[in-house]
């Protein structure tokens, strides 16, 4: 389990690609070394990856085909960088919400508006998703935790202060870029249920 606080940024320092599959190798932050074992769950944009190998701060974790194809993991080249946090322990506290690190889609970011302090980025949004997605709910992207913001159509926005930009890729991001999306498991599991006891009455 994550919080969908992530705790810095990792760069990719290289990519060992073979059919439907790949190997990257992160060099881990300083302060997220502690306790760090092969067989640990590490989120990468969001994404669960289990370490398969390090040496000292070089960190390897295996990709497969579904993770490649379903996230931006895949479009990754060395020098690249990724949002990173830990898994979660337990009695540590959460400051986001709780996030599986089981990413449902990728999507583009539409629009970036920028403000002396903050910033409101807008993202496409899959029809298949649209019923998940409501104005103040909670939404990771690329491992944040975040709050939605308005809901357009084929369109969702979030906004974010200082230090989000300042501590993960939001900073960095453009009109155009790919992230990853995990939707609110309690909200997914609410709606669905809504819908199914709906549908049962109408049988």
């Amino acid at each position: 389990m994550f919080t969908g606080i992530v705790q810095g940024t990792a760069e990719v320092i290289e990519l060992i690609k073979k059919e439907h599959f790949q190997t990257h190798v992160i060099r881990m932050p300083s302060q997220l070394l502690s306790g760090l074992e092969i067989g640990a769950s590490v989120a990468h944009n969001g994404c669960c990856l289990t370490v398969t190998e390090f040496n000292d701060d070089k960190v390897s974790f295996d990709l497969m085909q579904e993770t490649l194809k379903v996230t931006n993991l895949g479009l990754l080249e060395i020098g690249d960088a990724v949002n990173i946090e830990r898994a979660a322990k337990f009695g540590d506290e959460i400051g986001g919400h709780s996030m599986s690190g089981h990413i449902n889609f990728s999507t583009g970011i539409c629009d970036v508006i920028t403000t002396p302090n903050n910033c409101t980025i807008w993202f496409q949004l899959p029809e298949a998703y649209t019923k998940y997605v409501l104005r103040k709910g909670y939404i990771g992207i690329d491992g944040c935790s975040l709050t939605i913001g308005d809901v357009k159509e084929n369109s969702f926005c979030v906004h974010l202060i200082p230090e989000t930009l300042n501590r993960t890729l939001f900073g960095q991001r453009l009109v155009g870029d790919i992230v990853n999306i995990e939707i609110d498991p309690q909200t997914q599991a609410i709606v669905d249920t809504v819908e199914r006891v709906l549908a049962a009455r109408t049988e």
